[in-house]
């Protein structure tokens, strides 16, 4: 049983332990017997309109033992994250609960006119001025952190617009991707296994596939969903529970298994895009590579698609960009996903996974201009002698380009 394979359980509260002021079916039992067994619990909210004392008070009343130790909210973990980063001062888009946990983490809040830092958690009272004035202080330096990404939250009227949505709304303002603290951002479960043995068997236990299990995995932890299973297609998807229980009194259920996750040498992509790829072969028979500015590796000449265009009319584009010769496209070499070599993480943070059309193409005019911005070198290579420094995907590309076989496939 799964209460018997982990020494330390991390609890999602709200729909886990509790729904409102009311402990769920099993929950009240259920981590009694896991203390008695002497198990380590720690519970993890991203509901940054609280603090610790409040939710071990809350759980207290629903006869569930907590400690303040044991706690960790969005709002905490954000205070932790500027001490730890040696920010002082923070102009704070969030309620006084929120604002509590900074100041107890010695952080200075302001409303003046500058600050180390904009904190952006929940407040019903921000208004658009306040957003505008958090989106100057980013410009001038300031750090971009949020409690949370969670773009609503369940009301009984249907879901309404929640922390991410003002992240969003900032986000989009200034260009910059903020530091997202709660889960499934890794800071959080950091917060929640630090000082604890390493040898420790962990196990997340949330209801979102989206927080809680993509959260958990991206930590290398497993993770058991409870409630309805929600079951996405890939295999290696980082949404995918290890295991799924009705309640937590599935924990002790002999009959429940729990999968071990391997975590996939990639990265979870936040977003997926098209991306194209051309190959381009001289009179004798030589391929044409570039050597990337932004990690000196060799590859084909690739990028992405433009609103509105082609995937032919950009890999063109592409090509003419980056190398100063005119192509034309004879053929689709394949249309490749495999996202071992095709997700990419960028210096921003973002990550993205590309579809990628690849072309075989000819030259038709121009000539090899090597002073691109993204290039260090431009040259043709034999085929048998190429660089060692390729690009991942790029050898299977060139492989399949050279068989005779022309039509197009996905891989």
């Amino acid at each position: 049983m799964i209460s018997e394979q982990f020494d330390v359980f991390l609890f999602d509260l709200d729909g886990v332990v509790y729904i409102g002021d009311e402990p769920l079916s099993g929950a009240v039992e259920s981590l009694a017997r896991l203390r008695e067994k002497k198990k380590i619990i720690r519970f993890l909210t991203n509901d940054p309109c609280t603090t610790r004392s409040k939710i071990v008070n809350r759980l207290n009343r629903m006869n569930i033992e907590a400690h303040e130790e044991e706690v960790i909210t969005s709002g905490w973990a954000t205070a932790q994250y500027l001490k730890s980063t040696n920010l002082k001062m923070a102009f704070v888009l969030g309620n006084n609960d929120l604002k509590w946990e900074l100041r107890q983490a010695g952080i200075e809040i302001t409303n003046g006119s500058s600050c180390d830092a904009v904190v952006v958690g929940w407040d019903n009272t921000v208004t658009f001025y306040d957003i505008q004035r958090a989106a100057k202080y980013i410009a001038q330096g300031a750090v971009f952190a949020a409690t949370n990404a969670d773009k609503t939250f369940p009301a009984p009227e249907g879901p309404l617009p929640a922390v991410g949505a003002i992240v969003e709304a900032i986000r989009v303002s200034t260009g910059k991707r903020p530091v997202i603290v709660g889960k499934p951002f890794p800071s959080m479960f950091h917060e929640a296994i630090k000082n604890l043995d390493p040898s420790s068997r962990i196990v997340m236990i949330g209801d979102n596939p989206m927080t809680d299990i993509l959260g958990a995995h991206q930590a290398g932890l497993q993770a058991v969903l409870v409630g309805e299973s929600n079951t996405y297609p890939a295999k290696n998807d980082f949404r995918n529970a290890d295991a799924n229980i009705r309640d937590l009194l599935g924990l002790f259920d002999p009959d429940i298994q729990i999968k071990k996750w391997v975590r996939p040498n990639y990265p979870w992509p936040e977003s997926i895009k098209p991306g194209v790829a051309g190959i381009v072969f001289d009179e004798y028979g030589r391929v044409l590579l570039m050597k990337r500015a932004d990690n000196g590796l060799w590859g084909i000449p690739s990028g992405h698609v433009e609103p509105a265009e082609t995937v032919e009319q950009a890999i063109i584009r592409e090509i003419r960009e980056e190398t100063g010769l005119e192509v034309q496209v004879k053929r689709l070499i394949g249309v490749y996903s495999d996202p071992v070599s095709q997700i990419f993480s960028y210096p921003n943070g973002e990550i993205a996974h590309f579809i990628t059309n690849c072309f075989e193409c000819q030259v038709i005019g121009g000539s090899l201009n090597k002073n691109h911005w993204e290039t260090l070198d431009i040259q043709f290579f034999d085929i048998h002698q190429l660089p060692e420094n390729l690009l991942p995907m790029h050898p299977k590309w060139l492989a399949d380009a050279l068989e005779q076989q022309t039509s197009s496939y996905i891989r």
